[in-house]
């Protein structure tokens, strides 16, 4: 059996959420087998806010940015890191709202 830290006690962050993925469901063969089970979680996101589950909501949203983290770290990137570098670029674009709090830059 994987031996697996007591999370209560300690603050997650890329490195060790893919140590324990890697652990637990080994290597990744094809980084689009991530992108896949991203797919399927943002399904059960959406199902989840449709029904406007709040625990399922934050299980399932957690369950994507888990994936988003491991698919990050196969190319070596820093997900925490490259928002940052888009949050400066999405502030400096000027934007247009759709008027569903979504929108585009323009």
């Amino acid at each position: 059996m994987t031996n697996v830290k007591n999370s209560t006690n300690m603050s997650e962050s890329q490195q060790s959420i893919c140590e324990w993925a890697e652990g637990i469901f080994g290597p990744v063969a094809d980084p689009r087998a991530l992108v896949a089970r991203a797919m399927l979680e943002m399904k059960e996101l959406d199902e989840a806010v449709a029904d406007r589950d709040i625990s399922e909501i934050g299980r399932e949203a957690a369950d994507v940015l888990i994936l988003l983290y491991r698919l990050a770290d196969q190319f070596g990137l820093d997900l925490d890191g490259e928002v940052q570098g888009k949050m400066a670029i999405n502030r400096a674009r000027k934007w247009s709202a759709k008027g569903d709090g979504t929108g585009s830059h323009v």
